[in-house]
C-alpha cells in the first residue's frame, strides 16, 4: 500500500466510540474510510482524486457527509481538546 498515510489500529480504537454502530449490511472498513478522509483534508484534493487504496471516492464523500451531519467529527475534536487542554 505505497507510502500513504494510515491510522494505526490503536488510533482507530481510541476513535471508534465516536462512530455510529453498523446496522445490517457490513460497511466498508471505518479505519480505511476515515484515513482516506484525513488524507483528503490534509492534501486539499477533490474527492475523485483520493487514492483508490482508501476505497471508492463516493464512499469517502458519503461517509464524510453522513458523519459530519451526525456530529462525529465535532465530538472527536471536542474530546481531543479536552485531552490536550487541562481543565476542559
Amino acid at each position: 500500500m505505497s507510502n500513504l498515510y494510515w491510522l494505526s489500529e490503536a488510533q482507530m480504537e481510541r476513535l471508534r466510540p465516536y462512530f455510529p454502530k453498523s446496522h445490517g449490511v457490513p460497511r466498508v472498513d471505518d479505519r480505511r474510510v476515515l484515513t482516506g478522509i484525513i488524507f483528503f483534508n490534509r492534501n486539499g484534493l477533490r474527492w475523485r482524486d483520493a487514492p483508490a487504496e482508501y476505497g471508492p471516492h463516493k464512499t469517502l464523500y458519503n461517509r464524510w457527509e453522513r458523519w459530519s451531519d451526525m456530529g462525529v467529527f465535532a465530538r472527536i475534536a471536542k474530546a481531543t481538546m479536552a485531552r490536550l487542554v487541562p481543565g476542559r
